[in-house]
């Protein structure tokens, strides 16, 4: 079995909003296979909670404009730093970077089928690295950028 094309539709969609709101390493994974609960998982984190939430804000915001999906369950909007949405035919996580490393959800679903997503979202590969590597550079702690 695998992800539907409706599935499909929710995946790219969600990962090129994620994208314009610059989040970093976005990535999706077909776990139809593996799972009966849902199709797909989208994956993507950024530097700090504030855009953690602006990135789910846009996903949210641009699958209900553009598709008419609205998710049935969302967690973590009070801190931020891991919120997921539940469209049941799929689920994104969106986490603070720290977590992202942390909980490392691609090894757990790193045997299933990765999803093609928009050019836009592919380009996000590698950018969390970097932006750690920058503030590192800088000066700076942690991504909300208080010195060291």
């Amino acid at each position: 079995m695998t992800a539907t094309d409706r599935s499909i539709e929710l995946i790219k969609a969600a990962a090129q909003a994620a994208a314009d709101k610059l989040a970093h390493d976005i990535i999706a994974y077909d776990v139809s296979d593996v799972l009966s609960i849902t199709d797909a998982f989208l994956l993507a984190s950024a530097p700090s909670d504030r855009q953690v939430k602006s990135i789910v804000d846009e996903i949210e915001e641009r699958l209900l404009k553009d598709l008419g999906a609205k998710p049935v369950r969302r967690e973590g909007d009070r801190d931020a730093r891991w919120v997921l949405l539940d469209y049941v035919d799929i689920v994104i996580h969106v986490q603070h970077s720290e977590e992202r490393v942390y909980y490392a959800l691609e090894r757990l679903w790193k045997d299933c089928p990765e999803i093609a997503l928009p050019a836009d979202a592919v380009a996000t590969r590698g950018k969390g690295e970097e932006h750690a590597r920058e503030r590192a550079a800088e000066g700076l702690d942690g991504a909300e950028g208080e010195p060291r």
